[in-house]
């Protein structure tokens, strides 16, 4: 059995039967690329890109390794349009998962943040909410340490913002895109097209890649923080530069 093969096997026998995730990975096993638009969506429709397909297969989790798959933007014959591309390269990585939010501190979230998301700063019902982790989880190294239900509203906004996820868009999704651009080429994100940053400019600034030095690389962002991120550009066109 050759090395490649035995890998495929050990790694299918990790996931659960009958999974999402399970599926994804037998279509990229080949080590072939695959659109996400018509090969994707026939597999799990939104959730093949996100936690539950490449980003899950991605990251890891404590049962089995992350898989080092690579994303491009390619021309699909099938579609008759560009589209987003993945392909697992065969090699694998330290699992960088994170660790179940209790539902208690899931409440105290929602609730230091009024059920209101960062970006369109909507109130929402918690189906429509996803907690997302200021520092994303693809530049960190290891598994993310459990959550203390008792951390303080200082250090839960200081880790955590509210994101969207409804019928109309998936706020998160285009943020681990973003983050998944930056990382592969050391530009940071511009929302919704907007090139700013309220620290730093558009090049990656932090000499750490990956690991908890890396956040510092995230600071400035909109990503990282919309909150700030819209404050801060706010302030700006209310105080514009005077010329000389």
């Amino acid at each position: 059995m050759s090395k490649t093969k035995n890998l495929v096997e050990t790694i299918q026998s990790q996931f659960k039967k009958g999974s999402t995730q399970l599926q994804v990975f037998k279509l990229l096993s080949a080590q072939k690329w695959h659109c996400r638009d018509h090969e994707g969506k026939s597999i799990a429709s939104a959730q093949y890109a996100g936690g539950g397909g490449i980003q899950g297969l991605q990251r890891g989790n404590k049962q089995r390794p992350g898989l080092v798959i690579e994303t491009e933007s390619k021309y699909c014959e099938f579609c008759r349009k560009k589209t987003r591309w993945d392909r697992w390269i065969g090699e694998i990585k330290s699992a960088n998962s994170a660790s179940n939010i209790p539902a208690s501190l899931v409440l105290r979230i929602l609730q230091v943040y009024s059920y209101t998301d960062a970006i369109e700063q909507r109130r929402r019902e918690k189906h429509e909410l996803v907690i997302d982790h200021r520092f994303p989880m693809e530049r960190w190294r290891e598994n993310e340490p459990p959550h203390l239900a008792s951390i303080s509203e200082t250090e839960i906004k200081k880790k955590f913002q509210l994101l969207k996820k409804d019928q109309f868009g998936n706020n998160n999704l285009l943020k681990s895109q973003s983050c998944e651009r930056c990382i592969k080429t050391a530009k940071r994100g511009t929302p919704f097209g907007i090139r700013f940053w309220y620290q730093g400019d558009e090049n990656w600034p932090s000499i750490h890649q990956q690991g908890a030095e890396a956040e510092e690389g995230c600071v400035g962002c909109g990503w990282y923080d919309f909150e700030t991120w819209r404050n801060t550009l706010n302030q700006k066109l209310d105080h514009p530069a005077q010329d000389d």
